[in-house]
């Protein structure tokens, strides 16, 4: 049996008709299970597992999600042919069905190797290795990868959970290599989580959400002492340290929904109306009518990457240029019906004011903060040119000195009176991965990299924002937490998964040597220092002081950078073209004037 075969026996359809409380785990006892609990190293050995007696309710309840699938029966050979073809869509990047890292596909068969395969580097082979053995499997399917695999680690936390926004990278390099089966399992088994019931304190989150991570536990079944079964128990957010929703979540699924069709061919996924449903309830809760003025979305601290207070509370980059992108995902995905008309036209219309809002005001370079810093405040009109009432006092000294001549990037936040001049990493690049920047702006933002290589890459790619806050700044804005210290995690870390979306970013511009430069710093050291989650010190040259080892998204954030390298064409899997109506209506309204951007954009 064929992946793609595999994956309609073995997903859900529509969304779950039953209560889906009665499928969450009540766990009663807090022995912690051994990390490898429900990790299945290969094909083989997954067989074996399933033949214990004890597992018979894992196929029982496997049975209720075969039912479930037949909803996609009627397009099995149209997806089995897109599967076979998908070597070609890649340009021969990798062989469809071939195991990561293993001479056994996933469904038990023997495959046969790749023709002429390149020579890997031994980093790169422990790479795969390692990406594997941190592959979770639910009902014999591969579902996801876990955030860290260390043997040597019995704190677990919540690392041993699949998170959405960490199997990007994991989900990009499964894409790349041909492995579609685990991102198609993903996306479905993730898509039917979101209509879970959730709670928090009596309050429920609106429709749509996804989740932040969930966990395949093992649970046993009532009035049979010896069965068990196996339940996905999701977090919205409800368990996390600070309690936060984690907005980027839904943002990233459509996302890797898009680059899953591109990849694989197989675009009856994301025809399935329980997908497009999905997708709607997504843009539904992003585009819902609120106070705020901007058509940027406004969120809480921690709701991001940046998931601990880190004062990007308010609209931070990283999220609008995350929204930004799965508009414009979605645009393209969306079945043309009479019920999405409204919908198209509110995502159009949003879209425009986004892109307008992001590149005129969160723009910044030389020639912008020597304007700022002669703005007039407290002025009251509709013609204002200090639309925010920026003061220029804000201007915090070490920008003066650090901005280069040639170069700029767009600031971290913008609310009232405040703009968070911190140059966020994730945010910029994938600005320029979904065309929120402009063609100029994009390689201005890749100029900064390259001339601030010292602060933004030194001795590990790369900082996930310059500069740290410290002493009373820190005290004040992060209430002195003690993981977020200066030059460590989220406060000035570097964290190599982000070396994948610098990667697409600089091959997009045609600059993948800069994206080079970065892969080759990362291989010195990071298979040696065991993989960690992120790095501390000004330079990065200390492991963090409460980084994780074997961090599965600094496994595959490597492994996606070097394929990349490779096929360079595959990065259009991910990012997205400028689009030529926004481009028209921006450049319609500069021609007539401001004045025309007074139009408000309704839901």
């Amino acid at each position: 049996m064929g992946i793609a075969e595999v994956a309609l026996h073995t997903m859900p359809g529509a969304f779950a008709a039953h209560s889906p409380a009665s499928n969450l785990p009540l766990v009663a006892d807090a022995r912690r299970r051994k990390r490898n609990a429900y990790l299945v190293p290969n094909a083989r050995a997954l067989q074996g597992l399933l033949k214990f007696p004890r597992l018979r309710s894992v196929r029982r309840q496997c049975q209720r999600i075969d039912d479930l699938a037949r909803v996609t029966e009627g397009n099995g050979n149209r997806v089995k042919d897109a599967m076979n073809n998908a070597s070609q869509v890649l340009d021969d990047v990798a062989v469809a069905d071939q195991a990561v890292g293993g001479n056994g596909g996933l469904n038990g068969n023997t495959v046969k190797p790749a023709p002429q395969r390149r020579k890997t580097s031994s980093v790169e082979d422990e790479a795969w290795e390692l990406l594997q053995e941190s592959m979770v499997y639910y009902c014999g399917s591969p579902v996801g990868t876990i955030a860290a695999n260390d043997p040597n680690d019995s704190d677990l936390v919540n690392y041993d959970q699949v998170f959405i926004r960490d199997f990007i990278p994991s989900g990009v390099a499964f894409l790349l290599k041909g492995e579609y089966e685990i991102v198609r399992n993903f996306i479905l088994h993730t898509l039917q989580l979101q209509s879970w019931e959730k709670t928090m304190d009596c309050h429920s989150p609106g429709q749509g959400l996804m989740p932040a991570s969930f966990k395949v536990r093992t649970i046993p079944l009532d009035g049979d002492e010896d069965a068990t079964e196996e339940v996905l128990d999701p977090d919205f957010g409800e368990a996390a340290i600070g309690r936060v929703a984690p907005v980027d979540s839904g943002l990233w699924w459509i996302i890797l929904l898009r680059a899953y069709g591109k990849c694989s061919g197989d675009l009856s996924v994301q025809e399935r109306i329980d997908v497009q449903t999905g997708m709607k309830m997504i843009l539904k809760l992003c585009l819902a009518d609120g106070f705020d003025m901007f058509p940027t979305l406004l969120v809480t601290d921690g709701s991001c990457m940046i998931d601990r207070r880190m004062g990007i509370h308010g609209h931070p980059l990283e999220i609008q240029a995350l929204f930004y992108s799965a508009l414009l995902c979605a645009r393209e995905m969306l079945t043309p019906e009479d019920g999405s008309a409204d919908l198209i036209r509110a995502l159009n219309n949003r879209l425009i004011a986004l892109s307008f809002h992001i590149r005129e005001y969160y723009w910044l370079d030389m020639q912008k903060l020597n304007e700022i810093y002669r703005y007039k405040t407290e002025e009251y009109s509709y013609d204002a040119v200090n639309k925010f009432n920026i003061y220029p006092d804000q201007i915090p000294p070490w920008l003066v000195e650090w901005i280069p001549p040639k170069g700029g990037y767009f600031i971290g936040n913008l609310q009232p009176a405040h703009m968070d001049f911190r140059f966020f990493s994730l945010g910029n690049l994938w600005s320029i991965v979904s065309s929120l920047a402009t063609t100029h702006q994009s390689h201005a933002i890749l100029d900064l990299i390259e001339s601030k290589w010292s602060d933004l890459v030194a001795e590990m790619p790369l900082k996930i924002c310059y500069p740290a806050l410290e002493n009373q700044e820190w005290k004040i804005i992060t209430g002195s937490d003690p993981k977020n210290t200066p030059w460590s995690y989220h406060n000035g870390g570097s964290w190599p998964t982000l070396l994948w979306q610098l990667t697409v970013a600089c091959i997009k511009m045609n600059r993948p040597e800069l994206a080079a430069k970065a892969i080759e710093v990362a291989e010195r050291r990071i298979a040696t220092d065991k993989w960690p989650e992120y790095y501390d010190t000004k330079r990065a040259r200390f492991i963090g002081k409460q980084s994780r080892l074997y961090q599965t998204w600094s496994i595959a954030g490597f492994l996606v950078a070097k394929l990349l390298m490779e096929k360079p064409d595959a990065a259009r899997i991910l990012w997205n073209d400028e689009d030529a109506e926004i481009l028209n209506a921006l450049s319609t309204n500069r021609k007539r004037g401001k004045k025309v951007l007074k139009k408000t954009y309704i839901v």
